[in-house]
């Protein structure tokens, strides 16, 4: 009898802990969108004024009212050491046979 209880309550217990558990990420899921909303709103009350459009068509953009002469500069690359030059073998045989001859042990 006791068997048959514990087997009635175990199931609604397991659903209820995971309904809840999943109700509590919706919440922060809620939480996190709500936040993303007042920073989207606020971005777009800050890009109403006139003003503040045209500072970020020049900064991202590089827009320049006519008449205006725009300068772009290019700041030099730093330079590249060179890469070192391989070392030639003198003995002139083909890397492989140089490979199997070390493994064999016939390595000059």
């Amino acid at each position: 009898m006791v068997c048959a209880m514990a087997l009635s309550v175990s199931v609604p217990l397991r659903t209820y802990l995971s309904q809840r558990a999943e109700l509590a990420q919706q919440e922060q899921r809620k939480v996190e969108l709500v936040q993303q909303v007042q920073e989207l709103e606020q971005r777009r009350t800050e890009l109403s004024d006139p003003a503040r459009i045209e500072a970020e068509a020049r900064a991202r953009l590089g827009y320049v009212r006519p008449g205006e002469t725009p300068y772009v500069v290019e700041v030099p690359a730093a330079p590249q050491a060179p890469a070192p030059a391989a070392e030639p073998r003198g003995d002139g045989r083909p890397w492989y046979e140089r490979l199997w001859d070390s493994v064999t042990g016939k390595e000059q």
